[in-house]
């Protein structure tokens, strides 16, 4: 029997765990759900089923009734941190979600921008980033920012961070600050954020801020955001536009979860389509108004 080196041996474990956690990932991607034979409504308009929340200071209560359902539509009251969350993962699809801000706002950013979220490609536990959050990609939902990815780089049970990177093709606007830009080099990140490629270089935090190119509706009307994942590449539009885009998404799959982050939010549409089928953002068309 060959003897093998004391020195080879920690490599070779190094390299077996690589293939292990590898092939891991690859048999929970091929489990997640895709929309391949017609639309998935996450949101049925009549309750909370195939969803869960988690708050960041009463886990899997909701004694506050942040997430509830008004007159069809999922109304957020913004009352605290945390999220509504899917119970399967997906993978390969074009996600539509409509939304419209409330008024209220909270605690510390009652004067500031409203701020929630779209997190993708969720994984690991409940609350692994800072108690809040999964460890995901996030499509920003926030006045004068809308579309700009945050990595959410979140950890596991074990305390060690999970897998996250994606890849952009980006520029540094006036301030230094990275913003997407169709053809630029590209560079792959693993925390941070990547603006959307009209984000104003003089956005502030204060309420009601709206930017020179910003595209989302005037608050309080309606705005629609794609989110249309292949594999490891993410594009987002809002109201039709295409704000953002990345590649070699890790991961490339997981839950869905939609953010209470201190402001009132409403969805009226929150579904999975196959990839291609999804239907086209008609502004003609498109009820921006109640």
């Amino acid at each position: 029997m060959p003897v093998v080196s004391r020195r080879l041996c920690p490599w070779v474990c190094l390299t077996l765990a690589a293939c292990w956690t590898a092939g891991l990932a690859a048999a929970e991607r091929d489990a997640a759900v895709s929309p391949t034979h017609g639309v998935i409504k996450l949101f049925n308009g009549k309750n909370l089923d195939g969803l869960y929340t988690w708050l960041k200071d009463t886990k899997y209560k909701d004694p506050r009734h942040v997430f509830s359902v008004e007159n069809g539509m999922l109304h957020v009251s913004g009352d605290g941190l945390g999220g509504i969350i899917t119970k399967q993962p997906y993978r390969d699809y074009h996600l539509i979600i409509e939304f419209k801000w409330g008024r209220k706002t909270w605690r510390n950013r009652v004067k500031r921008t409203k701020d929630s979220g779209l997190l993708f490609h969720a994984t690991g536990p409940d609350g692994g980033y800072n108690g809040t959050w999964m460890n995901s990609i996030e499509s920003n939902i926030i006045q004068g920012g809308m579309g700009d990815f945050i990595l959410v780089h979140g950890k596991g049970k074990n305390g060690k961070p999970l897998p996250m990177a994606l890849t952009c093709e980006v520029t540094n606007d006036r301030d230094g600050e990275t913003i997407w830009k169709a053809g630029a080099p590209r560079k792959t990140f693993h925390r941070g954020r990547i603006n959307w490629f009209g984000r104003d270089p003089d956005w502030k935090d204060v309420i009601g801020f709206r930017g020179k190119q910003d595209v989302e509706s005037p608050d309080g009307q309606w705005n629609r955001m794609d989110l249309i994942c292949d594999g490891g590449h993410v594009v987002v539009l809002v109201n039709g536009v295409k704000v953002n885009e990345g590649f070699d998404a890790v991961p490339s799959y997981g839950k869905i979860l939609l953010q209470t982050e201190l402001a009132e939010i409403y969805y009226r549409r929150w579904e999975l389509w196959p990839l291609g089928k999804a239907p086209k953002f008609d502004k003609a068309t498109f009820r921006f108004r109640d």
